[in-house]
């Protein structure tokens, strides 16, 4: 665990960056996050510019959730069982590999778009088990009053990378195309497995395979106390699918809308996808300085984030600048931020140490679930009648999401919380 860091004024949650632990975990996922916010670029254009098609570039973000839907509960049995700091040393080693075949097998001329999505694929298997043990492994380097602030803080090197990564992968693209980014994205998780390995976790009470049961009856034990030991646990799954229904085809729409109704080049969207990433590193900083409050309180913020993004995205409709387009960008940015941060602590503090991976990967199934849903439908929407419409559909569904969170957390919020 980090150091003590018991004064509880506002700088708190930034000096865990300074802690020498934490501080590399932390280093390490903002060099990785910015090689994916190139890749989030570079692999987009890439597709859309060799197929022409907003639904078939719109399968790279189902490929990317199969895996996760499918996989989860498995891999968060797993995950209880193992530890975490080695898993996502591999996991890191072999996304570098992974990556690094998509421009190799190019530039040989041996990649077809199926190989191509064959690649996406796997990448995401093994990406699977990233974010659930990284979410797993903060509660073993900060102490539970500073888990807000942690969560903040790792989702703020989202963040950064959606703010450089984008921007400096749009320049990347005009110089030397969007297949050569890759390069770059590939050695940003080696970074990242080099940052990992001197981390020294505290111990954790991980179920050792001698003492586990079967991976069913284990399973069973997570299903349990989500659908009936605590309602707290499947209210946050269900808003925070509700709300990836929307947000996920907001990102899978942005080339479409940039190209299509902004009629701006890959240069344009990378400041667009930027202009996201300011408005998200803006909320999280606000989340690591802000004192924790109690679950309503929490609640609040993530209803108020929802309503706030909704209406913003259903603006970005009537606009055709690109300047003030991205103006409002910023504005849905920092209202999706809120989100993650806050449910992540909330999970954290209300599951036991040995669910917190089955706890975790079943919140990421019901978000990939119901992101495979709104990519699926909106990549139709957008080739169908526009990006225009399309974004107006995507604001009335985060408006609909935070209708619902509103009588969710009003009826949970009557009931007693049972902490884990």
């Amino acid at each position: 665990m980090s150091d003590d860091h018991s004064t509880p004024d506002s700088s708190r949650g930034w000096r865990l960056i300074c802690t020498r632990d934490f501080g590399l975990l932390w280093w390490g996922q903002t060099t990785s996050q910015i090689g994916e916010g190139l890749n989030k670029v570079a692999l987009l254009w890439f597709v859309y510019e060799l197929t022409g098609s907003a639904m078939k570039m719109t399968m790279v973000g189902l490929l990317q959730t199969i895996p996760p839907l499918v996989l989860g509960p498995l891999v968060g049995v797993y995950l209880d069982r193992m530890p975490k700091k080695p898993v996502m040393i591999w996991v890191d080693i072999l996304r570098a590999l992974l990556t690094l075949l998509i421009p190799t097998l190019y530039a040989l001329d041996m990649l077809s778009i199926t190989g191509l999505y064959g690649i996406i694929f796997l990448t995401s298997v093994v990406s699977t088990i990233f974010g659930p043990a990284l979410v797993s492994a903060v509660p073993l380097l900060v102490r539970p009053s500073e888990l807000m602030s942690a969560n903040a803080l790792i989702q703020g090197t989202n963040n950064i990378g959606m703010l450089l990564g984008p921007a400096i992968s749009g320049i990347m693209i005009a110089l030397i195309r969007a297949e050569n980014v890759l390069f770059v994205n590939s050695a940003t998780f080696l970074i990242s497995a080099l940052c990992l390995m001197p981390i020294r976790f505290s111990p954790s009470h991980a179920v050792s395979s001698e003492q586990a049961t079967s991976v069913w009856q284990e399973l069973q034990v997570g299903f349990r106390f989500i659908f009936g030991q605590q309602s707290m646990v499947l209210t946050l799954v269900i808003i925070s699918s509700l709300y990836n229904l929307g947000v996920s085809a907001f990102v899978f729409i942005l080339p479409v809308y940039a190209k299509e109704f902004l009629q701006v080049g890959p240069v344009q969207l990378g400041w667009l996808w930027s202009a996201l990433g300011v408005g998200m590193l803006a909320a999280s900083a606000w989340l690591a300085l802000k004192q924790e409050s109690d679950i309503q309180g929490r609640l609040r913020i993530v209803v108020s984030g929802m309503t706030i993004g909704g209406l913003a995205v259903c603006s970005l409709s009537l606009l055709e600048t690109p300047l003030i387009a991205a103006g409002i960008v910023i504005i849905v940015g920092g209202s999706t931020a809120v989100l993650n941060p806050i449910i992540w602590a909330l999970l954290q503090e209300l599951t036991p140490e040995h669910l917190i991976g089955r706890v975790v990967t079943t919140f990421s199934v019901g978000s990939m679930a119901s992101a495979m849903a709104g990519m699926t439908g909106f990549g139709w929407v957008a080739d169908a009648v526009g990006p225009a419409a399309s974004l107006v559909a995507l604001g009335l569904v985060l408006l609909l999401t935070a209708a619902v969170a509103v009588a969710c957390v009003r009826r949970t919020c009557a009931l007693p919380v049972a902490h884990a």
